[in-house]
């Protein structure tokens, strides 16, 4: 199951960058876990997640394998991209692709460094990304709605409620908000999402700041996070400069070079994880003495949905799970000490799987 996760951002932000360093840093890991660079602008990476390395530990697996996240780079964006400038139809194309967006907005001043519009000012780099793609919603819904109209005067009632939702969310974009803030109910978000539009789309605030901003932000980082807060949205704070060294850098020499700059994790870290947890994502893990690893899944994802993402066969015929919560796994010291201990639960079809349970499937073949 892959998950994409898009990087845009306007010209001379440090969106290349930053997708440089995730790259770098995706083979660096390459060592030890699976990477592949599916083209050059595509790249995965490793989920940071230090209960996966302790189950392994106690497991004594032969190999340990993280859960990934996909990172897209974008083409960059100008101003009219809606209307098909500069390379408009690609990166509107591209972000349709992807689950969820992230925005890198330049919070640093460099005079070397030229931005697009003559001036540094991150709300405002939010504001063009943002209309661009709400103008191509706007244009997108518009267009829909007499084929709809037509089909709801025959009867069709997937038609009405596609209707419904476009009334909905017309008066947000013509109003400059995104579609994302659309009143639904949970019954009406399959519908919803089948809008497929541009700002339904959960987006990740990344401020691009300086090196000696990093660790505690600045004027710009900080008026973007009080942006955030009422937009349904995560900021993170990173230098996308220090990322770059930091991927370069050997895995022994990484913690005193963070802890010299007063950094407990490296940002792509935070800016990974931030995007794993923007999808509503979780993990479970299946250990033994092979390999310990990480499947990702949705949240709210059943057992035989969730034993799907291994296998197929393994959703058709799934019989149970024999699930143990990671914590029991780590106190009792394994699957042994924490069967002997009563700590192993036998779920069936309607068990929701919880982020960290470590499971076991049976399935008829």
């Amino acid at each position: 199951m892959g998950f994409k996760c898009g990087i845009v951002g306007l010209p001379n932000v440090g969106k290349s960058t930053l997708f440089n360093a995730l790259t770098q840093t995706a083979a660096a890991q390459a060592a030890n876990y699976p990477f592949c660079t599916i083209e050059p602008n595509v790249g995965e990476v490793a989920v940071p997640d230090p209960r996966l390395t302790k189950l392994a530990q106690i497991a004594k697996s032969g190999e340990t394998i993280p859960t990934r996240l996909t990172f897209v780079d974008i083409a960059g964006l100008v101003r009219g991209a809606s209307k098909g400038e500069g390379l408009g139809n690609q990166f509107l194309a591209h972000i349709r692709e992807v689950d969820a967006i992230a925005y890198v907005l330049r919070c640093f001043d460099d005079d070397d460094i030229t931005h697009v519009d003559g001036r540094i000012d991150p709300l405002a780099d939010a504001e063009t990304i943002e209309t661009e793609l709400m103008l191509a919603d706007l244009e997108s819904l518009e267009k829909r709605v007499p084929a709809l109209e037509k089909k709801i005067r025959g009867g069709d009632k997937e038609s009405k409620l596609a209707l419904s939702l476009i009334e909905r969310t017309l008066p947000l974009l013509q109003d400059g908000k995104p579609a994302r803030l659309a009143q639904r109910s949970e019954d009406e978000e399959r519908a919803f999402q089948a809008l497929n539009l541009l700002t339904s789309k959960p987006v990740l605030y990344v401020c691009n700041a300086d090196e000696d901003s990093a660790a505690t932000g600045n004027d710009y980082s900080r008026a973007v996070e009080e942006r955030t807060a009422s937009m349904e949205a995560v900021c993170v704070v990173i230098s996308a400069r220090i990322e770059a060294e930091i991927a370069l850098l050997p895995a022994t020499e990484r913690a005193e070079y963070l802890e010299a700059i007063g950094l407990e994790q490296p940002g792509l870290d935070r800016l990974i994880r931030a995007g794993y947890d923007l999808l509503e994502l979780i993990t479970y893990f299946t250990v033994g003495p092979k390999e310990a690893r990480a499947w990702t899944i949705e949240k709210g994802t059943a057992a035989p949905q969730a034993a799907g993402v291994i296998h197929t066969d393994f959703e058709k015929g799934f019989i149970r799970a024999e699930t143990i919560a990671y914590d029991d796994f780590v106190t009792c010291g394994g699957e042994t000490p924490a069967k002997d201990a009563g700590k192993m639960r036998l779920e069936g079809k309607e068990y929701i799987v919880r982020d960290g349970d470590v499971m076991h499937f049976r399935f008829a073949n």
